[in-house]
């Protein structure tokens, strides 16, 4: 039964005036099942917003009865927003975990007599007690690399009693543990939770799947209530977000997801991008609609990135916008030159007028910021350095609003709006200038500084607002979490920079090793990379740099472009290093207690073994450690056990590091005892010596004079 449209809605053929044909597509599709493939700058967010708008003024939506679920909060907020603007007020647009969460909180005292138990204040310390009682000892990263496992196997929908088979077929590796140590871990940790009466963050998704599962009454009033639903980032939802999707929408069709396959980047955690391009084939009746038209980036940005990614035809992106300069492409000798080259080129787009808000350095790990981090300031260029944290959660942001608030009640209207804000900030940590080097006192002035630059543009816009306006929009902004951009060059990791963009973006460290990642192995992990470099690209909208360097600073140059690069750069810019056979050979004890490539201490077994954090970068022969890892494939096999009881990766990439010469130095490598030694050293010390011998099965030829 058609809804009657509320007196505030635009009319239907209004909402649709400035949308293109395939936008245009998505909105007058209001009936589901429906998939859109939208490529990256295509204007997603507008066009399935515009579509719940439409099916609103159609009548054909109750606002109240559209569920539109995302990943993260400012997706959420972004699309709260829009929806606001466009007159569909009531439409819930949150992410998984909020809708779970609230579902759960509501429905659970009535099919169980009780409160849904508490979230868990410390993860940590549980799984630190967990492993305590097996008598594992921990440090802080095995800590934190078991919370993510236990976070994967949930979301995969792995228990601790199937995770060792789970975790065998799809080759997960976590800080040198064995499969059935972690389950343990996992089980002890289920039942600390259990006896504490609290959950964690995936059981918030687990309880509300169960309460839609085990209670037909319920599930059939959340069906009621949420008849269309509506989901965002397709490409990045887990088993568990899938199964839970299911329950939501039951036997009903109106479904409508968009998501883009080629920004697929979030594997390691669960996401699985074949329920976006397997969608067609569950639902055989659907509307398919593609969005190509790419308004973010410049016709010379996105020619790299159809390359990059091997688009072409109806699948590559189409520039809307005027053409721009030529992408950059720059060699370095190390780092340190890498990172300054950067730095130049910001100061030059800073002075032909490009905001520094407007600029990003782009990286694969955290552990390559400090380089970038040193060399804008000694060029005087201010940054801030992207972390995981939502902006108005942090301490000092909500202090800060705390005190603006408070202050204007009695504020002194004489004094300057801006001025008061400073004088009021000061105490807690923000100054004119930043402080000097990094840590928790430099992020504080970060936040405040983004929090002094927010309010500097709010009263651009209104320079008559008062301090109480402005308190009052920032509460707002809080609540929706609408994040301002900071002052200053962002830095970041491809990852985190997904959803955002600039006018300027700097990749750096864009080199085998890094892109791709030196532990990617395996076609799937490859192509992630191939997927998580595309992502970096088209954060562009118009100037784009990529760097690489031949080395770390201060050792020999052996890198090389990254293989993703070929036939993306012209051949002019592309310049492969030498490297001789024996250069670089290192000797080192069995295990290392600092890490050679930074200097600092090692935190765990695996990276003793292999003698360096896992963030940092070292150099190793490729082609040794691919040879290795074929050969090594081909030993499993005939002896019919893991690839790992061989010898682990970490071993491997430690014999391509140091290259050893003979026997006693493969003896001082790390994982290579005296059994190993006898067993596989003839055939590991022919491989060092000469790759090329280890056929693609993993065989290898055998000596002159010999059948």
């Amino acid at each position: 039964m058609p809804v009657p449209p509320t007196s505030d809605v635009p009319s239907a053929e209004s909402l649709l005036e400035n949308l293109d044909p395939e936008q245009r597509a998505v909105a007058t599709s209001i009936t589901g099942p429906v998939v859109v493939i939208a490529g990256a700058g295509t204007g997603k967010t507008r066009a399935i917003t515009h579509r719940i708008a439409y099916g609103v003024a159609q009548g054909a939506y109750a606002p109240t009865q559209v569920l539109a679920v995302t990943f993260t909060n400012r997706a959420a907020g972004e699309m709260r927003g829009r929806l606001q603007e466009l007159g569909a007020h009531g439409v819930q647009a949150r992410t998984f975990h909020s809708a779970a969460l609230r579902q759960a909180q509501y429905f659970w005292p009535k099919a169980y007599g009780r409160p849904l138990p508490p979230l868990a204040d410390n993860r940590y310390a549980l799984v630190v007690e967990a492993a305590r009682r097996l008598r594992i000892e921990t440090d802080q990263g095995m800590v934190r690399d078991l919370l993510g496992e236990i976070g994967w196997s949930k979301v995969s929908n792995a228990d601790a009693d199937n995770y060792p088979a789970v975790a065998r077929r799809t080759g997960r590796e976590v800080s040198g543990l064995e499969p059935e140590t972690i389950a343990r871990v996992f089980a002890g940790y289920e039942r600390l939770k259990a006896d504490s009466g609290v959950i964690d963050f995936e059981d918030i998704l687990l309880c509300c799947a169960a309460l839609l599962e085990e209670n037909a009454v319920i599930a059939d009033e959340v069906r009621r209530t949420y008849r269309h639903l509506v989901v965002d980032e397709y490409q990045d939802v887990s088993p568990l977000q899938q199964a839970l999707l299911n329950l939501w929408r039951g036997p009903s069709e109106e479904i409508c997801v968009v998501g883009d396959p080629a920004q697929t980047i979030h594997s390691f955690a669960g996401a699985r991008a074949d329920y976006l391009t397997g969608f067609t084939r569950r639902h055989p009746d659907a509307t398919v609609v593609r969005l190509v038209r790419d308004y973010r980036s410049t016709p010379e940005v996105v020619k790299v990135a159809n390359l990059v990614i091997g688009a072409s035809g109806p699948h590559a992106l189409v520039a809307q916008r005027p053409s721009g300069p030529e992408p950059v492409w720059a060699e370095a000798a190390d780092e340190e030159e890498e990172a300054a080259g950067i730095a130049a080129w910001l100061a030059g787009l800073a002075e032909a007028g490009v905001d520094h808000r407007e600029m990003a350095v782009l990286f694969r790990i955290n552990a390559q910021s400090p380089q970038i981090e040193k060399a804008l300031d000694a060029a005087g260029i201010p940054y801030l350095v992207r972390g995981a944290e939502r902006f108005y959660d942090r301490a000092e942001v909500k202090r800060g609003i705390g005190l603006l608030r408070a202050q204007s009640r009695t504020s002194d209207d004489e004094v300057p709006v801006l001025d008061q804000v400073k004088a009021l900030l000061e105490p807690i940590g923000w100054r004119e200038t930043a402080p000097t080097g990094t840590g928790s006192r430099r992020e504080k002035w970060e936040s405040l500084a983004a929090l002094v630059d927010l309010v500097r543009d709010l009263l651009a816009e209104d320079p008559q607002a008062s301090l109480a306006d402005v308190a009052e929009v920032l509460q707002a902004r809080a609540a929706a979490d609408h994040a301002p951009i900071a002052h200053g060059v962002t830095l970041s990791t491809f990852h985190a920079a997904k959803g955002l963009e600039w006018d300027a973006v700097a990749l750096s460290g864009v080199h085998d090793g890094s892109v791709p990642f030196v532990l990617a192995t395996g076609a799937q992990a490859l192509e992630e990379e191939r997927r998580l470099l595309y992502v970096g690209v088209t954060r562009a909208r118009q100037h784009l740099r990529v760097s690489w360097s031949r080395a770390r600073s201060g050792s020999n140059g052996r890198r090389r472009p990254s293989r993703f690069l070929e036939g993306v750069m012209p051949a002019a810019d592309r310049t492969t290093p030498t490297r001789s056979a024996g250069s670089s050979r290192r000797r080192r004890s069995a295990l290392s207690a600092t890490c050679r490539a930074c200097g600092k201490p090692l935190q765990d077994a695996a990276e003793r073994k292999l003698g360096h954090h896992h963030d940092c970068q070292v150099e190793y022969d490729e082609a040794t450690f691919e040879a290795l890892r074929r050969w090594r494939r081909m030993e499993a096999k005939g002896q019919s056990m893991p690839a790992y009881v061989i010898l682990t990766d970490a071993t491997l990439l430690a014999i391509a590091e140091v290259r050893p010469g003979d026997e006693q130095a493969l003896r001082s490598v790390s994982g290579i005892g005296a059994t190993k030694a006898e067993r596989y050293g003839a055939s590991v010390l022919r491989i060092v010596a000469d790759p090329t011998i280890v056929d693609e099965d993993g065989a290898i030829e055998a000596p002159d004079g010999m059948l």
